[in-house]
Protein backbone atom coordinates (compact mmCIF):
# COMPACT_ATOMS: atom_id res chain seq x y z
CA UNK A 1 0.00 0.00 0.00
CA UNK A 2 0.75 3.59 -0.65
CA UNK A 3 -0.25 6.72 1.15
CA UNK A 4 -0.27 10.44 0.90
CA UNK A 5 -1.25 13.29 2.88
CA UNK A 6 -3.75 15.56 1.59
CA UNK A 7 -5.45 18.83 2.69
CA UNK A 8 -9.11 18.98 3.84
CA UNK A 9 -9.47 22.32 1.85
CA UNK A 10 -8.02 20.46 -1.26
CA UNK A 11 -4.96 22.71 -1.83
CA UNK A 12 -2.13 21.17 -2.86
CA UNK A 13 1.31 21.81 -1.59
CA UNK A 14 4.41 20.78 -0.87
CA UNK A 15 3.13 17.94 1.96
CA UNK A 16 0.67 17.04 -0.08
CA UNK A 17 3.03 16.05 -2.98
CA UNK A 18 5.27 13.38 -1.49
CA UNK A 19 3.69 9.34 -1.20
CA UNK A 20 4.87 6.75 1.18
CA UNK A 21 5.49 3.41 1.25
CA UNK A 22 3.76 2.94 4.84
CA UNK A 23 1.27 4.81 6.78
CA UNK A 24 3.63 5.71 9.72
CA UNK A 25 6.62 7.45 7.15
CA UNK A 26 3.70 9.63 6.08
CA UNK A 27 2.56 10.06 10.01
CA UNK A 28 6.72 10.99 10.77
CA UNK A 29 6.64 13.29 7.71
CA UNK A 30 3.81 15.04 9.62
CA UNK A 31 5.50 14.76 12.89
CA UNK A 32 8.60 16.80 11.66
CA UNK A 33 6.22 19.54 10.58
CA UNK A 34 3.77 20.02 13.93
CA UNK A 35 5.57 18.32 16.52
CA UNK A 36 6.86 21.27 17.84
CA UNK A 37 3.27 23.34 18.46
CA UNK A 38 1.76 22.48 21.60
CA UNK A 39 -1.97 22.31 22.18
CA UNK A 40 -2.42 25.67 24.21
CA UNK A 41 0.03 27.69 21.18
CA UNK A 42 -1.06 26.45 18.41
CA UNK A 43 -3.19 28.73 16.02
CA UNK A 44 -5.35 26.35 14.01
CA UNK A 45 -6.82 28.84 11.63
CA UNK A 46 -3.29 29.34 9.85
CA UNK A 47 -2.40 26.22 9.66
CA UNK A 48 -4.09 23.62 7.30
CA UNK A 49 -5.72 20.74 8.51
CA UNK A 50 -4.24 17.18 7.01
CA UNK A 51 -4.89 13.80 6.75
CA UNK A 52 -2.99 10.46 5.65
CA UNK A 53 -4.92 8.80 3.21
CA UNK A 54 -4.62 5.18 1.58
CA UNK A 55 -3.80 5.29 -2.78
CA UNK A 56 -5.96 2.69 -4.42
Amino acid sequence: MKYRIKRHDGIEDSVTFEVFENYDDAYDFLEEIYGDLCCSDADYEDRPYYEIIELR
